[in-house]
């Protein structure tokens, strides 16, 4: 077939099944990256909040608490000053294990694909129907593993015999749970014209458009100083850091700035909030 159009714009392109109600599940079909160089149908992203004890500078001032999604430097084949910062951390007191897990990276894997059915009604449904999706660890390692299965033979992204994967939402305790999601028992489907059409229309994401820019050099050492007025308990600086990064709040505080110059945060899933402790 053709080589298929690549778009970058995103807007309101995830689809957030993580809003769906416990015991109801989504049905996505995943797509190729747009990058044929990948030969994954994703990637990963690594990206550390940074808390802060409100702002000071800039339009919204504040003394609630706030965070800054930073990108990981591991997701670019680079060290990550935070994560060397916080190493030594996991063999000390139990203060400093909580201290080294809050500002531990947060992994997510991007797909891109159709959403094929959902219990979850979109206010504001995008046009173009191929939606990204943010997969949490979870979720992910269930695709991972069935793909090193022998018997799972075809890429389930092949537009003739791909698989569906359904999303299902438990609760275990008081998280969310996905870990009866599973691909489509009903075995391989074709694309229908419909998709194939939206394809054509509005080609594929280049997924690694989602990882945020590379930062510079400046860029970096502004990462180091903000983690270290995180980890001081000192206030964002909006006018150190503010051509960066901005702050944001889980709330609906007006103060909350634009979230998406943070490059463009992710809402991480409740159950990934406690991150195993790496190895050493």
């Amino acid at each position: 077939k053709d080589k298929p159009k690549t778009t970058t714009s995103g807007d309101n392109a995830s689809f957030r099944f993580w809003d769906m109600d416990v015991g109801t599940a989504t049905v996505a079909r995943f797509l190729p990256d747009g990058d044929e160089t990948n030969d994954l149908f994703w990637v990963e992203r690594q990206v550390v909040k940074l808390p802060f004890d409100g702002v000071v500078g800039g339009d919204f001032p504040t003394n609630k608490k706030v965070e800054v999604t930073v990108p990981c430097m591991n997701m670019f084949g680079m060290e990550c000053p935070i994560q060397a910062e916080t190493k030594p951390l996991w063999k000390g007191s139990p203060a400093e294990v909580a201290t080294a897990r809050i500002y531990w990276k947060k992994r997510s894997f991007i797909f891109q694909g159709f959403k094929v059915s959902s219990s979850l009604v979109e206010e504001n449904e995008p046009e173009n129907p191929i939606r990204k999706w943010v997969i949490n660890k979870s979720i992910y390692d269930i695709i991972y593993n069935s793909l090193m299965d022998p018997e799972f033979t075809m890429l389930p992204t092949d537009y003739e015999q791909g698989r569906d994967f359904k999303i299902t939402k438990t609760k275990q305790g008081e998280y969310a749970n996905y870990g009866t999601s599973n691909w489509s028992m009903a075995g391989p489907r074709s694309l229908s014209d419909f998709e194939r059409d939206a394809i054509d229309k509005y080609g594929l994401f280049d997924l690694k458009q989602s990882l945020g820019p590379k930062p510079d050099a400046d860029g970096i050492e502004a990462i180091k100083a903000m983690f270290k007025d995180s980890i001081d308990g000192n206030p964002f600086d909006m006018e150190s850091y503010g051509k960066y990064y901005r702050p944001y709040m889980n709330s609906n505080d007006s103060a909350s700035s634009n979230s998406e110059t943070s490059t463009t945060p992710i809402r991480e899933l409740k159950e990934d909030a406690a991150p195993e402790k790496p190895q050493q």
